[in-house]
């Protein structure tokens, strides 16, 4: 039977106000903490997240800019995006490996990963969380279903409790977007442009 548009939308809808506010503010306050301290933004996640991860890395750090030349800038980086490396480290240590040692060549303490896994059970992604874990990053998990093992190992988590990968993903695009909206106007206000439009 298809799947009617209108059940559809409430099932996506109640799936969005189930999301925890306090997880989202701590998310928005963890990134303007990084761009504060000048840290690295990491986001990391495969097949829809990892789309995810690059679309949310170019907002994050062009989208939340309102002035190009006098703002400073988030620094964030998508570690999907590097296909050679990609390939070299699934193809010499297996994919279990190709965000760990990206981040072991990139990443320093008090930077900020961005783990995104539907199902919360992607090993790739837990090999990295578990990598930053232990030397000194701030993770954060942002996951669908039961948050799997993400939800337990990640530091700070941005759950959508929905058994449905589609409604999942659509969810944390609306976070990530929403979460570019409010940073540019935290931005904009810290760097003294709250006045403009």
């Amino acid at each position: 039977m298809p799947v009617d548009f209108d059940s559809y939308i409430e099932r996506f809808n109640k799936a969005l106000q189930a999301v925890s506010r306090e997880a989202v503010q701590k998310v928005a306050d963890l990134l303007a903490e990084a761009r504060h301290r000048q840290s690295m933004v990491f986001l990391i996640g495969n097949g829809g997240s990892g789309a995810a991860a690059s679309h949310a890395c170019e907002d994050l750090a062009k989208g939340t800019l309102r002035d190009f030349e006098r703002q400073r800038r988030l620094r964030a980086l998508s570690l999907t995006d590097n296909t050679p490396a990609i390939l070299a480290w699934a193809n010499d240590e297996g994919y279990e490996r190709v965000f760990v040692e990206q981040l072991r060549t990139y990443a320093r303490p008090g930077d900020l990963l961005i783990a995104i896994s539907g199902s919360g059970n992607s090993p790739n992604v837990l090999e990295a969380v578990r990598w930053a874990n232990r030397n000194g990053l701030k993770t954060i998990g942002v996951t669908g279903y039961d948050g799997g093992k993400l939800y337990r190992e990640a530091q700070v988590q941005l759950h959508v409790p929905v058994n449905d990968m589609g409604i999942a993903e659509a969810v944390h695009g609306v976070l990530f977007h929403y979460l570019v909206a409010a940073l540019v106007e935290r931005f904009a206000g810290e760097d003294g442009l709250a006045a403009q439009s």
